[in-house]
């Protein structure tokens, strides 16, 4: 097509120079008219022109449709939305990617309010834009969130300005760009800003474990800034605790799985040695070939140090720091595998230190807190760095030994040979502050078998029965655990628990043996507790009384003795031949030291109505090993209400005379020991006599017991001790009995 318009153009040019010459001719020749072929020429050259005037129309119209068509295409399908809003911001025009944008189709836009595609919280913003594109001649911009046909939220840009157009409308042109994507990402590179810079330490490697980056928790944790790491191999953090089998495992578990997590010891710029928890990740690239790496990694010192705590608070005694009954137990099996294995003999020590509670109840809990922390010295010091000494608690503890001999005989010479190194050891003296304390203990022995590994309890159940029986051996010394030993246990324990039920269950009742003077007068009585067991029949108060000081269960049964007593005193002060008895009633010495024992005493008292002056309390010598100003100080408070007090056992323990003078006592009694032999034991008769003056020249009243015939209270009055209770007089009766035993003497006496 264009090469015949050139053609035609060629055409034309050459017919109007020919023309033109020919024109120029006749001028010159002055030729009147043209030619008819001159004419025909001319009327061919004007032709020819106007086909090509026709031609190029119809190029410009094409060019111009295709223009249009370009046009149409750049506005409709342009990367971004465009609107043009009239001034009361009503929507006039919009091209498809903003009607795409909306979600909405095109008609339902036209001439609807674009503010209505704003969220409620975006309102003002929107106002202040458009009011501001309305007012500048610059381009104004704004984000918003806007809310699509569907309801879906985008987060749109929005650039605006406004145009006047030839006929003098203002109209504001809007460019909406979709920037939810951009927003997401700026948020996320934020975050990871933010997580790099946060309190784990994070470091950036190449392939070739380089560091590229470090963060500034980095720097804190391990010392070194971020121009000193930037540069160095990760080598520069090792601590040499791990060997080449670890960091080979690790590096495997990131070449296959992509990342390792775990517990790793780091070294600070300063050469301190820190645990770590570590995170590696491997960053792959388009090869799936690891690029870099990402390290993240927590200073868990602090944590590591909370769990040794714990830890050390599960295996061991808090106050002592021995090992408790868990990790004695945890060590006992081992022991005894390893005993299996090398043929030799493990022994188990049960120490238990002798009159502890009267330490605890007198002078403190304190005090009796540093005698355990120096006794766990004392024995430490006492074995050797192989044997486990524990505490199971209070003042229990245990000292396992191994390696013994495996023939038994010899196995016991070591055992004993250290029991009595101890016993030793903790016999001497204690400094506890300003005090002086001396203190013995109970050690009994046991033989741990090879076939004990499923039953470790009965090991300590053995060494415990056999320290018991120290104890009632008198204490300061050891026994080996024997068989008989298990079935008297077991009696003990069968007794332990009738006597907690029969305490319950009121199964107590008081007898009454009568106290006479020379003249064959009663004076007095003393109450004593018998135990009438459905089962068991009459207890002897030597089987249960004892079990009731170890246990504690003295402590309401001595109470009920006492309620008991003052109750049937009252009432005797009612009957004439029985107005003027006085009663005595036995205190432990576990009783006697509670906080709150003479508000007891005073209760019953108010309670029962006795008058006080009928009422004695009789202790034993036990007491005095107590704080003899404790004791001083509730013996006077309860005498100052009237009460008398006798000291019963007076020469068979170890109080001091010097504390004798100086407690409120109103009578020493002779014990039955002395008593039984006196006719034929000099010694005997040389002790009571003792006491007997002693007594008068501390002005203190003597009364014997156990007195059975006419010669022994002949031979007491002789001595001058001239008031007895025994069988000479009168067995300890039932109440009735009793009650009916004094009418016949006021009837024998009548």
């Amino acid at each position: 097509m264009n090469s015949l318009a050139d053609h035609k153009k060629k055409s034309a040019a050459s017919m109007r120079a020919a023309a033109e010459a020919e024109l120029t001719c006749r001028q010159v020749c002055q030729t009147p008219e043209p030619s008819t072929e001159v004419l025909l020429h001319e009327l061919q050259v004007h032709q020819i022109e106007l086909e090509m005037q026709n031609e190029a129309l119809r190029q410009a119209q094409s060019a111009l449709e295709e223009s249009r068509d370009l046009y149409v295409d750049l506005y409709e399908f342009a990367p971004v939305g465009y609107l043009s809003l009239t001034t009361d911001g009503l929507i006039a025009t919009v091209n498809l990617t903003a009607v795409k944008m909306l979600r909405t189709e095109r008609k339902k836009l036209l001439q609807r309010r674009f503010a209505a595609r704003v969220i409620d919280e975006d309102l003002m913003r929107w106002n202040h834009f458009f009011q501001s594109v309305k007012q500048s001649d610059a381009a104004t911009s704004a984000e918003l969130t806007l809310r699509g046909g569907d309801g879906a939220l985008f987060v749109a840009q929005l650039v605006g300005e406004h145009r006047t157009s030839g006929t003098g409308e203002t109209m504001i042109l809007i460019n909406l760009s979709d920037i939810t994507k951009l927003k997401l990402a700026e948020v996320q590179l934020r975050i990871a800003a933010t997580a790099f810079e946060a309190q784990q330490g994070m470091m950036v490697t190449d392939a070739n474990e380089v560091i590229l980056s470090v963060n500034k928790a980095f720097a804190e944790i391990t010392g070194y800034s971020r121009d000193e790491a930037v540069g160095q191999t990760t080598r520069l953090l090792k601590s040499g605790r791990h060997d080449a089998s670890f960091y080979k495992a690790m590096w495997a578990s990131i070449d296959a799985c992509g990342s390792w997590q775990g517990e790793i010891w780091n070294r600070r710029k300063n050469g301190e040695i820190y645990p770590a928890l570590l995170s590696v990740t491997a960053v792959k690239n388009g090869e799936g070939k690891a690029s870099h790496y990402v390290g993240v990694f927590t200073d868990i010192s602090a944590r590591k140090t909370i769990e040794a705590k714990i830890e050390h608070l599960a295996f061991y005694d808090p106050l002592t720091g021995l090992a408790n009954r868990r990790l004695l137990l945890d060590r006992l099996a081992q022991t005894i595998a390893t005993s299996a294995r090398h043929g030799t003999q493990p022994a188990l020590l049960f120490v238990d230190l002798d009159e502890f509670k009267n330490l605890n109840d007198t002078v403190g809990h304190s005090a009796g807190d540093a005698l355990l922390e120096q006794v766990a010295k004392r024995l430490v010091a006492c074995v050797r760095e192989d044997d486990t000494v524990a505490r199971l608690g209070g003042d229990e503890f245990v000292v396992l030994l191994q390696g013994l001999n495996s023939v038994a005989g010899e196995a016991a010479t070591q055992a004993a040979t250290v029991g009595e190194k101890i016993l030793t050891s903790l016999a001497q003296p204690y400094q506890l502050g300003d005090l002086e304390h001396r203190s013995t203990a109970s050690i009994g022995i046991t033989f741990v078998s090879r076939d004990a590994q499923q039953d470790l309890d009965r090991c300590l159940q053995e060494a415990d029965l056999a320290m018991y029986q120290a104890k009632v051996a008198g204490k300061n010394t050891l026994r080996f655990f024997e068989s008989q030993m298990q079935t008297a246990m077991t009696a003990r324990v069968s007794l332990q628990t009738d006597l907690r039920l029969g305490i319950v269950k009121q199964q107590f009742a008081l007898h009454y043996q009568a106290q006479v003077v020379e003249d064959n007068r009663i004076v007095g009585v003393e109450a004593l507790v018998r135990w009438h067991h459905p089962q068991r029949g009459i207890v002897s108060p030597l089987d249960f009384i004892p079990l009731a000081e170890e246990t504690g269960m003295i402590l309401p049964l001595g109470r009920w003795v006492l309620e008991t007593a003052c109750a049937q005193l009252a009432l005797w002060a009612q009957v004439p031949h029985m107005a003027d008895l006085t009663t005595v009633v036995n205190v432990s010495a576990r009783q006697f030291l509670q906080v709150d024992w003479v508000d007891q005493v005073l209760d019953i008292l108010r309670k029962t109505g006795v008058n006080p002056h009928r009422l004695k309390l009789e202790l034993t010598e036990s007491v005095l090993a107590s704080n003899i100003q404790d004791i001083i100080g509730k013996m006077t408070l309860l005498k100052a209400q009237g009460i008398s007090f006798s000291l019963d056992d007076f020469g068979t323990g170890y109080s001091s005379l010097s504390y004798l003078k100086l407690l409120p006592m109103d009578q020493v009694k002779i014990d039955r020991s002395f008593v039984r032999d006196i006719l034929v034991n000099t010694n005997d008769a040389a002790i009571a006599q003792m006491v007997i003056v002693l007594a008068k020249t501390l002005g203190l009243n003597v009364i014997a017991e156990g007195v059975e015939t006419e010669a022994q209270r002949d031979a007491l009055a002789n001595l001058g001790c001239h008031a007895y209770q025994g069988y000479l007089c009168s067995k300890p009766l039932p109440l009735i009995e009793f009650e009916a035993f004094m009418k016949r003497r006021l009837k024998s006496i009548g």
